[in-house]
């Protein structure tokens, strides 16, 4: 692995204690939080965006194991090591601050950062994907 990459893993590593805490602050409101029961829309985006955030830290730190096997020049490489956890950002937040309003009945305009998390995750993707087809035995 190279060292770049290590320390993208290390980032991600040391980032992961924070999908950690968002699962029991929901706990908290699940527990201790009346208004959040009351509003299943806010409970099923908050769920949506701790399940994608955990998801995909674990498929970026997979992807990095591909990363320098791949046949891609270090631009292409950076792409693929960079939009993939760049999802796991951009996904989550669209869940999380659309409905951050407790009786928001509804998603605002932020929910639009979905589709930004989603051309960082295809993007990725494919790139690592091309490149590991492309390389050589």
């Amino acid at each position: 692995m190279s060292p770049e990459t290590r320390k993208t893993a290390g980032i991600l590593i040391i980032i992961l204690p924070t999908v950690i805490y968002g699962g029991i602050s929901i706990l908290g409101f699940l527990i201790n939080d009346p208004a959040y029961i009351r509003n299943p829309l806010r409970q099923d985006l908050f769920r949506a965006g701790h399940a994608h955030a955990g998801v995909l830290l674990i498929l970026s730190l997979v992807a990095l194991l591909y990363v320098d096997e791949a046949n891609l020049s270090k631009g292409w490489k950076r792409i693929a090591s960079g939009f993939i956890p760049a999802s796991a950002i951009f996904l989550p937040a669209a869940f999380f601050f659309s409905v951050l309003k407790p009786d928001a009945t509804k998603p605002n305009a932020l929910i639009n950062l979905a589709y930004v998390g989603v051309f960082f995750l295809v993007t990725g993707l494919l790139v690592l994907g091309i490149g590991l087809i492309r390389r050589k035995q």
